[in-house]
């Protein structure tokens, strides 16, 4: 079997040929870390690649798995981890020039269940900056492109992680969510991309944005894929304080099942329709359209309030991310700059001096908006009405969920725009989180999984399912019967539909960023 070959596989696949005995995890990461250096200078997927430590860790797996020793599901099976998480040894950046050289002496929780797992990381990938934005624009290092369209964007904040599984260069990958950043860029790039809920997955060790947000989860190609990283990576952990407690339901079971007869699928009326763009639209009507095929019932239903959920969340998000991010002070790590014409500066003037340096332009513009909305004065009309709204969507979902086991969207309103098209319209790039911020707001999982292309451009569009707290096992059942009808009615997967990078041409635009590395 040729290195394309493996690179092609699903994890699931990989994890099987690996328990067969026919191929070594050695020859699975190299096989990924040769398709890096062959794509990734057209793609920048990767802020860091870990050859080294990925194929000790492979050599560990293999001389266990040949001593007879009973390994995890996936054992051996390479990933890559956005570079939000702490990792030990490596650096982890979060996209920004403020972190550039930080290397932790300490795991994220996450990172640690990988590497007990037996699964190499193969490197940190690339992100907006502190995890702000929806296309990796934002990037300190330079932007991803996207392995459909280099002029195009990968979505974001993860849009790293989604490259790198769309462009074969890992077969897995770990994203984070805090208003759609899994979601939105596993809609347009193809792939699949989990927000599990809060709570579900430890957030320890992840680089803090918006602490009552942050949701890691896997970023794949298979709904079944999904399920799989999602139980290795889940369950209670107590270095989190809103870790919870409870089990995880049977994800990797209900995904093998794909079973949704009699199962009640709510369409979510302010989710739907106008602002959509037309092939997103149609594609997702095909999709329900399976669906109901497979046995399931459509009901309507409205959530008015989630008309008030991106300005909401651009209330919540900014205050929380000005506290978050006031550790950065130039005084403990990372970087430090010296105020210039000043012989003897005071803290204050180096920290000015090192945040000016050290943001990019959009963490800037929520810092100022989240200490402003937190100010004396404001905090209740701004903050605290913010709070008082998000109850509210919290609520119209499980009135919603009384009515329907899981609730459907289009993941994005568009395909994946080009470069540069929103990068001066803060508010444009914002609307693209629009159906995935209200379950972020409320807790909630959601999935997204490939509903095909749009006629119009011939690029990826997703589909979205949300179901309440602690059903994620609802995510990949109707996942999985979905992308079952899909792949019959392709053929075969969606990415197989996708051009290889290496034939794509050059890119005709400029990807803009707000600070070059």
């Amino acid at each position: 079997m040729t290195s394309a070959d493996l690179t092609r596989k699903t994890a699931a696949e990989l994890a099987d040929l690996l328990a067969a005995g026919e191929v070594s995890s050695r020859e699975l990461t190299q096989a990924h870390l040769d398709r890096t250096r062959a794509v990734d200078d057209r793609i920048h997927a990767y802020l860091h690649v870990n050859a080294e430590g990925a194929l000790a860790a492979a050599d560990e797996v293999d001389r266990r798995r040949a001593a007879g020793e009973s390994l995890p599901t996936g054992a051996g099976v390479p990933i890559a981890v956005k570079d939000v998480m702490a990792t030990e040894g490596l650096p982890t950046t979060c996209g920004s020039k403020i972190l550039e050289g930080w290397i932790p002496p300490y795991d994220a929780t996450v990172v640690r269940r990988l590497k007990e797992s037996g699964l190499p990381i193969l490197g940190k990938t690339n992100m907006d900056e502190f995890a702000m934005g929806s296309s990796t624009e934002h990037s300190a290092y330079g932007p991803t492109r996207n392995p459909w369209d280099l002029d195009r964007i990968p979505g974001g904040s993860g849009g790293g992680s989604s490259a790198v599984v769309a462009s074969h260069q890992a077969p897995w990958a770990i994203g984070t969510d805090t208003g759609g950043s899994i979601r939105q860029p596993a809609s347009v790039t193809g792939t699949v991309g989990t927000k599990p809920t809060y709570g579900g997955v430890s957030r320890y060790g992840l680089v803090a944005l918006a602490s009552s947000l942050d949701q890691a989860g896997p970023c794949t190609r298979t709904v079944l894929d999904a399920a799989l990283l999602h139980e290795i990576i889940g369950g209670h952990d107590p270095l989190d304080s809103t870790s919870i407690s409870d089990p995880l339901p049977g994800l990797v079971e209900a995904a093998r099942r794909a079973d949704v007869s009699g199962m009640r699928i709510g369409i979510v009326r302010e989710l739907t329709g106008e602002g959509f763009q037309a092939g997103v639209q149609q594609r997702f009507d095909e999709s329900v359209q399976h669906l109901v095929d497979a046995g399931a019932e459509i009901v309507e239903v409205s959530c008015p309030s989630f008309t008030f959920a991106l300005a909401t969340y651009y209330l919540i998000l900014p205050s929380e991310a000005s506290s978050n991010l006031a550790k950065f002070d130039a005084m403990r790590y990372g970087l430090r700059v010296w105020p210039e014409g000043i012989d003897d500066p005071s803290a204050e003037q180096v920290m000015a001096a090192t945040r000016d340096a050290g943001f990019g332009d959009e963490v800037k513009r929520r810092i100022i908006l989240g200490t402003y909305a937190l100010s004396s004065g404001y905090y209740d009309a701004y903050y605290g009405s913010a709070q008082k709204v998000r109850r509210l969507i919290a609520d119209e979902f499980t009135a919603a969920f009384e009515q329907a086991d899981v609730l459907v969207s289009p993941t994005a309103p568009t395909t994946a725009f080009r470069f540069g098209e929103k990068m001066d319209d803060p508010m444009a790039m914002y609307l693209n989180d629009i159906a995935t911020i209200p379950a972020n707001l409320a807790g909630i999982p959601g999935l997204s999984l490939p509903s095909g292309v749009a006629p119009e451009d011939g690029l990826p569009t997703g589909f979205q399912v949300l179901a309440p707290a602690m059903a994620d096992d609802r995510l990949y059942a109707v996942g999985a019967a979905l992308e079952a009808r899909l792949t019959a009615q392709w053929g075969g997967p969606l990415l197989d539909q996708a051009p290889d990078v290496l034939t794509l041409p050059a890119p005709t635009t400029a990807a803009t960023t707000t600070r070059e590395a």
